[in-house]
């Protein structure tokens, strides 16, 4: 796996695996994607666009403020649910 344009590591990030990568449960689906990460570098990994959709790690609802300040770890649970709109 190669990391996307605009990938976000904090400092107060650590590798958890050896090889660069964390697995996460990511709706349901275990996926592994490139460590060290915050929920925002996920976002930005999986293309998708942080102010449409709505992000809980380990069952807790992430604010958007806090996106770039979440470390994921190898293991965690995270959901994501898209905003659609209609008429």
């Amino acid at each position: 796996m190669t990391s996307c344009p605009g990938w976000y590591l904090s400092p107060m990030q650590t590798v958890d695996d050896p090889a660069g990568e964390l697995t996460l449960q990511i709706n349901g689906e275990a996926r592994r994607v490139p460590a060290p990460a915050s929920v925002q570098a996920l976002l930005a990994y999986l293309g998708l666009d942080a102010r449409a959709v709505v992000v809980e790690v380990n069952q807790e609802i992430i604010r958007r403020p806090r996106l770039a300040d979440t470390p994921l770890a190898d293991g965690d649970s995270i959901e994501i649910v898209h905003f659609v709109g209609g008429g």
